[in-house]
């Protein structure tokens, strides 16, 4: 594998399993667990079919966090709400490279207004598809279930992905992983190349979050260091 391994190994709760009558003691509870980002899952409804939140949210959010947010947006026009959720107070915005609008103009904008910028792609979309973009993104996302809901099984036929962005197109930044990533899945991901990972249920789920959060780095940090 052609990464460094000077990448760090991050671990980002996603907040659409915790309880959100209690979203500011659940933020609080994953930060003083060890998280390194928050990831928040915003779908409009059209792009995928669900609905989550967005910026007012991302902005409370913003209020209570100490940590970057990781806003993950599956909607299908990123470029028309970049801005709003910029205002909002997202540290890195994630799109999708199959929604509507242009990946270039959506990077060019993302990148102007002060964000780290990252590109997804579903477990469908051939690593092709965004190797043009490959030079202007901070991140890219490989969604490793379908997204829209949470709690689906992990598919681990997409770690070929990861395996062509570091080893063919020798993407040396933060290579992020979404969709049943747990202790027992973690490790195949980090040895593919993978460097951050989204874990929502097995996060959220456990008995104690900062146990779980420590289990899922030691998992990662090993695998990722032996590959």
């Amino acid at each position: 594998m052609t990464v460094s391994h000077d990448l760090p190994v991050r671990i980002a709760p996603s907040l659409l399993a915790c309880d959100f009558s209690r979203i500011a003691d659940e933020v609080r509870r994953v930060e003083e667990g060890g998280a390194d980002w928050l990831h928040l899952d915003v779908m409009d409804g059209h792009f995928v079919p669900n609905i989550s939140f967005g910026p007012p949210v991302v902005e409370a959010i913003h209020r209570v966090a100490t940590i970057p947010l990781d806003v993950h947006i599956m909607i299908d026009r990123p470029l028309e709400y970049a801005e709003a959720f910029a205002k909002a107070g997202s540290d890195i915005l994630t799109f999708h490279i199959e929604a509507k609008d242009d990946a270039g103009p959506t990077i060019e904008k993302i990148r102007g207004l002060g964000m780290k910028v990252g590109i997804t792609i579903n477990p469908g979309t051939a690593v092709d598809d965004i190797a043009p973009f490959l030079t202007e993104v901070d991140m890219v996302l490989v969604m490793s279930v379908w997204p829209g809901f949470g709690g689906q099984s992990f598919m681990p036929e997409v770690l070929d992905k990861i395996r062509q962005l570091r080893d063919v197109h020798g993407f040396a930044r933060d290579i992020e992983i979404d969709g049943g990533i747990a202790p027992e899945t973690i490790a195949q991901a980090a040895a593919a190349g993978a460097n951050v990972f989204v874990a929502g249920t097995a996060i959220y789920g456990a008995p104690d979050v900062a146990v779980r959060i420590s289990e899922l780095r030691a998992e990662a940090s090993a695998a990722y260091a032996r590959s």
